[in-house]
């Protein structure tokens, strides 16, 4: 030790750092998962004492601290009698859902480059495509599928999570092309429909179904294979198509056409998914595994939510009751939201609240010279209700989420 400053260590003598092996341990990059057990440990070896440890402990594993996390399938440390008695440990807490990527700049790149490719491989798909024959867009289409799954795999051991997860994603976009290409190879394409690939994202066919039951399989398989949360967009598409598609099918046998039997299948369509999507809500927030402890239930709820509610608000009432009923299922939708924290139901059912509120002020004002004050003051009041909503919403939630069951209440 130094004699003129006791409280420093001098340079020449060893340390215990200076055996690490690795050259990088050090970096800032570099993370650790620790628990109370491997604290105790340290403290038992000497590397650290136990107020410092008791110190340490309290700062990472404070409530609200972002080194703080919460697993299920850690099991409660168990302090020996006598050891650190004053130390308080808390039980694990529920299990969380893994938060989503960050919108970041970095993020930001990714998506817009995996939207592009998606977009080139679906919706931008054109007739030039086809001069390659059904069997060379079979091969091109297959190449470029599994060259997709073996980056993803590389991007995913690297824990590029987010263009891993976009371009398993592609590889799923591409399963319908793949289909359709074999099936005009082999002769296979119901005859008086839409011959062109590109009229698969734009036209309502009942001949796409095949397409469509494909890509649920492979969509579903290959989520169970990588599983990455923005592989579920592919899925939840091909489940806004289908009910179009199926309504297509139906009204086609019967040789007619009927748009409010179409609303009616999006209506029912759009609960069925929302059933899904809570039941993998539910099984991802009970999950052990932290690959599955994340939001797959978010494009599902989103395009569920989506075809019920377009298919409700289609639906109209000469009644006043009917459309008081219409208010007070988009007021469900609302509430529903805040329970358990998914504020797709709380937009859409906003929005129905207001179309509701905007009918009263045209019935009640219209045709006078109050009718744009009122409109004024709706405004105004749906603002002023967003603030005290802002302000209360964490109490709000809470209280929602007593009425719940525990897999569905908000992390």
């Amino acid at each position: 030790m130094n004699q003129g400053f006791p409280n420093t260590v001098a340079t020449w003598e060893p340390t215990q750092y200076e055996d690490t092996c690795a050259d990088d341990v050090f970096l800032p990059y570099v993370r650790v998962v620790i628990s109370w057990t491997d604290i105790e440990a340290a403290v038992q070896a000497g590397a650290i004492v136990p107020s410092e440890a008791h110190l340490l402990w309290s700062h990472w594993a404070a409530p609200g601290s972002p080194t703080r996390e919460a697993a299920i399938h850690m099991a409660r440390p168990v302090v020996s009698p006598g050891k650190f008695p004053d130390i308080p440990i808390e039980p694990p807490e529920k299990p969380a859902l893994e938060p989503g990527p960050r919108f970041s700049f970095t993020n930001t790149l990714y998506y817009f480059g995996g939207m592009v490719a998606i977009g080139a491989m679906s919706l931008f798909m054109t007739l030039g495509w086809q001069s390659f024959g059904p069997w060379g867009l079979t091969l091109i289409s297959l190449g470029y599928l599994l060259l997709c799954l073996k980056v993803s795999d590389h991007l995913k051991v690297r824990k590029l999570n987010v263009p891993a997860g976009i371009l398993a994603t592609l590889a799923v976009v591409l399963v319908p092309l793949v289909v359709w290409a074999v099936q005009n190879g082999l002769g296979l394409w119901p005859p008086g429909g839409l011959d062109s690939y590109s009229a698969y994202h734009t036209h309502i066919n009942w001949r796409w179904m095949t397409l469509e039951f494909a890509t649920l399989a492979a969509g579903v398989v290959m989520l169970w294979r990588y599983r990455l949360p923005f592989m579920v967009m592919p899925i939840a598409v091909t489940l806004w198509y289908m009910n179009m598609d199926v309504a297509h099918a139906i009204l086609t046998d019967a040789g007619r056409y009927d748009w409010t039997f179409v609303r009616d299948v999006s209506l029912l369509f759009g609960i069925a998914t929302v059933f899904i999507a809570t039941w993998v809500d539910v099984r991802s927030k009970r999950a052990t595994d932290p690959d599955w402890q994340q939001d797959y239930a978010f494009w599902l709820y989103l395009f569920g939510t989506l075809m019920f509610w377009g298919g409700l608000s289609l639906r109209d009432s000469d009644s006043e009751l009917g459309k008081a009923g219409y208010c007070l299922i988009n007021l469900v939708l609302v509430f529903a939201g805040a329970a358990i924290g998914r504020r797709v139901f709380t937009v859409f059912g906003g929005l129905g609240v207001a179309i509701y509120l905007g009918h009263l002020s045209y019935r009640v004002f219209g045709n006078s010279l109050l009718f744009p004050f009122a409109l004024s003051l709706l405004g105004l009041g749906v603002i002023s209700l967003g603030i005290w909503w802002q302000r209360h919403e964490a109490q709000i939630n809470t209280k929602l989420g007593v009425w719940l069951p525990a897999g569905l209440r908000p992390a």
